[in-house]
């Protein structure tokens, strides 16, 4: 993160802005977890990695049910909620592709 330029660092801000716009309007959750993972040992082993998250969060949601007994807390598909999240994003940014 160090390393990035200035603008950069901006464009990283605007960016997880704009993603906690379309979360909130598109899902409504109840907060975010938002996170920068740098470097190998924090990015599947790829040496100068860095990727952001930002993660929907309900009161009362449990993170691990997903990866312990595959089970969705959100009882929509997948693919219902990329096209919820595409349209909202396209909505707002009309520059993004469809």
């Amino acid at each position: 993160y160090e390393a990035l330029s200035e603008a950069e660092q901006i464009e990283i801000a605007t960016t997880i802005s704009r993603c906690i716009h379309w979360l909130g309007a598109t899902l409504s959750p109840d907060g975010y977890n938002v996170g920068i993972n740098l470097g190998a040992a924090a990015g599947a082993g790829i040496a100068g990695h860095l990727h952001v998250h930002v993660v929907p969060r309900w009161s009362g949601d449990s993170n691990f049910m997903a990866s312990v007994a595959d089970t969705r807390v959100v009882p929509e598909a997948l693919e219902d909620t990329f096209r919820r999240l595409r349209d909202e994003a396209a909505s707002d940014r009309p520059d993004l592709p469809a």
